[in-house]
């Protein structure tokens, strides 16, 4: 790769000295597999925590009655950063309460989102990404 289309900035950022710096964030098992865990800029810390993004979405799709979730960081005064949910529903059912009662089972204290937002769907990209930006962005926090 030579860069980005007229991108000198992020080109910059992520070609550095002959390196490809993807963002991507994996762990090594004990048997030298690699895995990707999450990416580097949309990585929560909370209170000094690391917390991935997808481990919280995957745990919120085992909930029967979620269909869709996504994860991002708010700030937050007393922990720098706090884990909020955006969440797409089956039905009009499942309330805050009891995805918040699932995540406690499952999720350590830190990991467990405190800010639950239903929605009716996740803005995508023309690929169908889910578009983080897109819920980190100030006007979609006001709505």
């Amino acid at each position: 790769m030579k860069g980005y289309y007229k991108l000198p900035e992020e080109t910059s950022m992520t070609l550095r000295d002959g390196w490809l710096y993807t963002g991507d964030l994996a762990k090594r098992d004990k048997d030298g597999y690699f895995y990707i865990v999450d990416r580097k800029k949309d990585m929560v810390i909370v209170g000094g925590y690391n917390v991935y993004p997808r481990e919280v979405e995957e745990v919120l799709y085992q909930h029967p009655g979620i269909v869709e979730a996504a994860v991002i960081g708010v700030p937050d005064a007393e922990q720098g950063e706090a884990v909020k949910a955006f969440i797409v529903t089956r039905d009009e059912q499942v309330t805050l309460d009891e995805i918040r009662a699932f995540a406690a089972t499952k999720l350590a204290k830190y990991k467990q989102p405190t800010h639950i937002e239903i929605i009716e769907e996740l803005p995508r990209n023309t690929t169908g990404k889910i578009l983080r930006t897109v819920l980190k962005s100030e006007a979609f926090q006001r709505n």
